[in-house]
């Protein structure tokens, strides 16, 4: 396929989001919204100003924005207009399946109620997948800088709404919080037959990696891009085709990698590493999935062929049915095939 054509490609092919924070999808038009409809103050006077904020030098700076942004969901329906939004828009970037991080701690601290913050996502899924016919699925994650019993208490909160919920995350600040905190949690959601995955190797060092895999035996790890420092580390990926959610413009925003042409996603998919592409929190980071792929493929010169390979490696690092991940992985050859008659 001609270099010309692969833009189109990255719009056009079947793709699925595996690493994706709701509350990271709230665009300030709507913060502003919400707090209008919720009579909320916040510190910002314009739409522009809070945009003007997200100037982010690390991780934590980001989340202290976060958290302020996420102090309008209130409601059910705030909920359900957020995940609304989030899901319209990974429809027009052709993802089919996408399967989102959400953070009840970030609420129910707050005094939102659980069942509030789960029916209004679960709703937007239902709707978005009538709608749209993407398939979208929600995966609870633990705030890491909080305690393991806290963790234990939002997992026993959260239980009742089991049906609506595949799985659990680890998210929020990674240094000083390592995955063996949560060991004895992440053992109880096993048990409980929910998949397990967990941020690691964002700005943690290798070994939240290992401990991620070893201590909380999770299924994919969200991140990983500091697995470079240990070869031992990238030669286990490696062999174990163990999926990496990468975010490439938030480790850009979040100057893991300031500058996107040194960003590390070539070098750990020619290495073998099971690598996806994902928007992370992409109101805050500059671009929801497809941006992400564009601004790293102009920054890279990757092709065709990556470009397939990271949209398939998507698609089959799902939770999904291996039979709906060989179809959406049929429809992907289908459109590679389309365009590159086309070109």
């Amino acid at each position: 396929m001609a270099a010309a054509h692969v833009p189109a490609l990255l719009r056009t092919m079947p793709k699925a989001e595996l690493h994706m924070h709701i509350e990271g999808s709230l665009e300030p038009e709507l913060i502003f919204a919400l707090a209008q409809r919720n009579g909320v103050t916040l510190p910002y006077a314009s739409v522009e100003a809070l945009r003007a904020a997200y100037a982010f030098t690390d991780l934590q700076s980001f989340l202290d924005i976060y958290y302020a942004g996420a102090s309008v969901l209130l409601q059910e329906v705030d909920f359900y207009d957020m995940a609304m939004a989030y899901l319209a828009r990974a429809a027009a970037d052709h993802v089919v399946r996408t399967e989102i991080f959400f953070d009840p701690q970030t609420h129910t601290e707050r005094g939102v109620p659980m069942a509030t913050v789960i029916h209004g996502l679960s709703r937007a899924c239902k709707d978005a997948e009538a709608r749209w016919g993407i398939s979208a699925v929600l995966i609870l994650s633990f705030l890491r800088h909080l305690s393991e019993e806290a963790a234990f208490e939002t997992l026993e909160a959260a239980l009742p709404y089991r049906e609506h919920f595949v799985g659990i995350g680890l998210d929020s600040s990674e240094r000083g919080n390592p995955p063996e905190k949560f060991e004895r949690v992440f053992a109880r959601c096993k048990a409980l037959g929910l998949h397990l995955v967990a941020h690691a190797g964002e700005e943690g060092p290798p070994a939240y990696v290992w401990g991620a895999l070893n201590a909380l035996q999770v299924e994919r790890i969200d991140h990983g891009v500091q697995s470079e420092q240990d070869p031992e580390l990238m030669r286990h990926l490696a062999a174990t085709r163990m999926p990496l959610t990468v975010c490439p413009l938030s480790n850009q925003k979040l100057c893991v990698f300031p500058d996107l042409r040194d960003h590390n996603l070539p070098r750990l998919l020619a290495a073998g590493l099971n690598v996806t592409v994902n928007s992370d929190d992409p109101a805050y980071f500059g671009g929801y999935v497809n941006d992400n792929y564009l601004q790293l493929f102009a920054a890279t010169g990757m092709g065709a062929v990556q470009a397939y390979q990271l949209a398939r490696n998507s698609l089959e690092a799902t939770f999904a049915s291996p039979a709906q991940q060989a179809a959406w992985v049929q429809q992907l050859d289908d459109c590679v095939a389309q365009l590159a008659q086309a070109s």
